[in-house]
């Protein structure tokens, strides 16, 4: 059991908690497993997923154009992938099943 790949995910900022779509290696492309994880328990692994404050635009002449995405949170996918895999290797009860994509 690894993950493979993020296929999606979306931070729910006011319940501290996150919504992610992956795929395990021995998962078709038409597979998909969705689990929420409390931001909070990760951290209590030692991982901290979100950056805070991401600056999509750092070119200067856009930034009027976008204001309503600047410092916006983000998610390093490589380290919430490692988390994910240590979780379900201690949880493995809780490693959701595959659903049609």
């Amino acid at each position: 059991m690894e993950i493979n790949e993020i296929v999606s995910y979306y931070i729910h900022e006011g319940s501290r908690r996150l919504e992610v779509s992956f795929r395990l290696m021995n998962d078709n492309d038409d597979e998909v497993r969705n689990d929420i994880i409390n931001i909070d328990e990760a951290e209590d692994f030692g991982y901290n997923l979100i950056q805070e404050g991401f600056d999509l635009f750092d070119d200067e002449d856009n930034e009027d154009d976008f204001d309503d995405f600047d410092d916006f949170d983000s998610i390093d996918e490589e380290t919430l992938i490692t988390y994910l895999n240590e979780y379900y290797i201690v949880n493995p009860t809780k490693l959701p099943k595959p659903e049609l994509f």
